[in-house]
């Protein structure tokens, strides 16, 4: 087992070249680069697609290329993908935060991203197979709403998406359901933030988008903390149903990633780490994980799938179980039960 330096049990461990991409790397004028999804193209190149704020504080995606997936990154010499407020208003302030899934049934690579309006973050989605060139398909979750990402296959027929809508019952994560991509319902409450002290009680999101394995929905989030010095985010861990992802088979108590470095402490925004993308080795195990640090440059750290199940089964609570007559409910969540009877 290894430890950090303040005590807890390492599942992630950093590049020692970090940040591995930061705004000097581009060639245009940018204040800062952050929150990257990640793929792995297939001729095994490692595939960013970054958000970049521009220097009146608006935001645009930027893809950038790397052979071994930390450094000699090729970036896009101009914007990849931009607002384009005057057919879609809602990204008149930018558009940020792209969580990417591969559809195989569509052929194409589907970008949820939230887009900035006057209105506040809300949820849009895009549909590309060679981020060249890209079909917009606008809004699907209104303000106030963000950290989106779809499942890569339906659900009993449906698409499945994950989202963390903001209103009076608080910043949760929940999941809805869709036929056609653009209509949107049967929302549930997936993942509820915690309240007191809990190091995610202020507000929880998705980070990168699930990843699959045989026992489950294998869902790295973010938590965010309000401390008397400001937000302070760091990640966890929980695992879904494979056929009703709505259902939180395990939930680990305590973060498993936080702000430690220079890098990640001070920034733009102090303290922060927050992922959007990761990428699987053809071991089908081993990971990396590419996240901004303190809003200002992109980082990247090492993990095992195998690694974050066995730390859930030795430090997660059990919240359902799936036996041959189905899913049996361990234990409720106040917060549903309180929506339950509103």
């Amino acid at each position: 087992m290894v430890r950090t330096r303040y005590g807890y049990e390492q599942l992630l461990f950093r590049e020692l070249k970090n940040p591995i991409l930061t705004a000097a790397d581009w060639s245009y004028g940018v204040n800062a680069v952050f929150n990257p999804w990640a793929t792995l193209l297939s001729d095994g190149t490692t595939l960013l697609l970054c958000r970049v704020e521009d220097l009146r504080g608006h935001s645009h995606l930027c893809a950038a290329r790397s052979e071994d997936g930390i450094s000699n990154w090729v970036v896009d010499p101009k914007p990849t993908l931009l607002p384009d407020p005057e057919h879609h208003p809602e990204e008149i302030w930018g558009i940020e935060d792209p969580r990417i899934t591969y559809i195989p049934e569509l052929g194409k690579y589907a970008i949820v991203y939230t887009s900035y309006s006057r209105g506040g973050p809300g949820v849009s989605l895009a549909l590309t197979e060679v981020f060249h060139s890209f079909e917009r398909m606008g809004t699907i979750m209104s303000p106030e709403d963000k950290d989106a990402a779809l499942l890569p296959e339906r659900i009993n027929g449906l698409w499945a998406l994950i989202h963390r809508p903001v209103g009076s019952f608080g910043a949760h994560m929940w999941i809805s359901y869709s036929n056609d991509l653009q209509h949107w319902g049967n929302h549930r409450l997936q993942l509820e933030a915690r309240r007191g002290p809990w190091w995610d009680a202020d507000k929880i999101g998705l980070s990168p988008p699930p990843i699959k394995t045989p026992r489950g929905w294998l869902v790295i989030y973010h938590g965010v903390r309000q401390t008397a010095a400001g937000c302070l985010y760091r990640l966890g861990l929980a695992l879904f149903d494979l056929e009703c992802p709505d259902v939180c088979l395990q939930r680990g108590d305590s973060w498993i990633f936080g702000p430690e470095e220079t890098y990640e402490r001070f920034g733009d925004v102090n303290n922060v780490v927050f992922p959007c993308g990761l990428t699987v080795k053809p071991d089908g195990d081993s990971i990396i994980l590419y996240y901004g640090a303190a809003d200002t440059c992109i980082c990247a750290a090492y993990g095992s799938i195998r690694g974050l199940l066995d730390w859930l089964d030795r430090n997660g609570q059990t919240y359902a179980v799936r036996g041959p007559g189905g899913i049996r409910i361990l234990k409720s969540s106040s917060t549903e039960l309180e929506l339950a009877n509103v």
